[in-house]
Formats: C-alpha cells, structure tokens, sequence
C-alpha cells in the first residue's frame, strides 16, 4: 500500500510525472542504443548469403514494381504454425542485401521467404500468367504481360553500383560484368562459368522457356532464389517454440 500511496504523488503532478517519464525513456534508450556504437554489424552474417545476381535484381525490382509486397511478406515468425507451414524461421542475414527488406505486415497470399525451388519454373509462369488456374481460391490479378515484355541490361551497371552506395558488397569484377553475367543467367548455352564464380549457386536456365529475356524470367529468377542461399539442414529448430 505505501508503494501505490507514492505512486499516486506521480499520477496527482504532470510535471513530476513527465519528469519520470523522461528518465525512463532516456535510461531505457541509452541501454538500448550505445552498445550500437561499439559493435560493427548489428547482424551475424551467415554462410551462403550473397549479393543478388542482376538478373535477380532487376526480377526483385519488378516484384517491387508491382506491388508484390503489399500481399506477400518475406519474413517467416518463430512462431510452431508458421515454421510447420512456411519452413525454418527467418534469419537478418537473409535481409541484409535488400534495400528495402520486403517482410511485410500483410499476408492475402502465403509468405513467400522461402518459395525458392517449392515450385517448377512452368508452375510460376502458369500462376503469374493466370493464378487462378493453379489457385481457384487466388484473388491475385494476372501478370501474363510480363512475358511480352523483353528486357535488356541497359541500366544494370548503373544498378548494381547504386545498391553498392548502400553495402552491398558488388566488387568491381561484378559491376563490370553485370551486363554479361544479365544475359548468361538466362541461358543455359552461354559462357557463364564466370556468373557462378561470383555469385555462388546461382541457377542458370531459360525460366519462362520462351526465347529472349523477358519481365517474366527475372521475375522467376529471383523467385526461385528466394529461401535458398542458407543450408538450413545445418540449423536445429527449437521443438517447444
């Protein structure tokens, strides 16, 4: 009782109380704040993550584009139902290359962290193309004009030194061969020997079996990557979460 009867000192006196309430706040954000200055990378990095390819690039630039986000989110919750459903839980290092992150706060369609591989490449060009001839359930609106849409790597380099700008660490091996790298991802008769050298296990192959390159394919390209840089057969998922 004595403890509320001075609590009640605090709730009687605006002045008093938005004192305290100050030093709570200043306390509480200097212990979450400085330790920031003295640690150099607030995320752990984790083997297997790299830098997306450009034609993964420019595929995550048309996600955006079309406003993919706003229905799918890329972050998977530690949570039992979401991890039995949607696979292991996210990792920040899977985030650390995006700008922005695409997690989301909304799912009308499921979470799409770990869509990488789940499906054939004929699956997605049918599900884009037409959704609801693989979901009768989807209120997804159609995407089949992407395959009409032929791309070239006009502006890739430029692309790849922007997200460079930011921290993403694009060597200049990378940027100078962003144009070529574009092309080899696409087609599985190229050269590409030098693609997979600088971004490991990239996928190589015509992703919407159409001639040319297309919306479509980068589309598909960064899909099938996404959920697929981490080996996560070497992580233990916590049973009693």
């Amino acid at each position: 009782m004595a403890i509320l009867e001075k609590h009640k000192i605090l709730e009687k006196n605006a002045t008093l109380l938005l004192v305290a309430s100050f030093l709570v706040v200043t306390v509480g954000g200097i212990v979450e704040i400085a330790p920031l200055f003295y640690i150099e990378n607030t995320i752990e990095e984790v083997e297997g993550v790299r830098p997306y390819t450009p034609l993964e690039l420019t595929g995550r630039d048309i996600y955006i584009r079309e406003g993919c986000y706003v229905c799918h989110s890329q972050m998977i919750r530690p949570m039992r139902d979401e991890v039995e459903r949607y696979g292991h839980y996210s990792l920040a290092a899977e985030s650390m290359y995006d700008h922005p992150f695409q997690w989301g706060s909304k799912r009308t369609g499921p979470d799409l962290a770990r869509v990488g591989g789940r499906y054939s490449d004929e699956w997605h060009v049918d599900h884009l193309t037409n959704p609801q001839s693989v979901v009768p359930e989807s209120v997804m609106p159609k995407y089949g004009f992407l395959s009409d849409r032929m791309i070239e790597p006009t502006y890739i380099t430029d692309l790849l030194e922007t997200h460079r700008l930011v921290g993403v660490p694009y060597s200049d091996e990378m940027i100078e061969a962003a144009a070529e790298d574009f092309k080899a991802q696409a087609d599985p008769d190229s050269d590409y020997d030098g693609l997979l050298e600088r971004y490991s296990n990239a996928q190589v192959r015509n992703f919407d079996g159409a001639p040319g390159i297309s919306e479509m394919d980068a589309l598909i390209a960064y899909l099938q990557v996404l959920g697929t840089m981490v080996d996560f057969s070497t992580f233990e998922l916590d049973p009693n979460r």
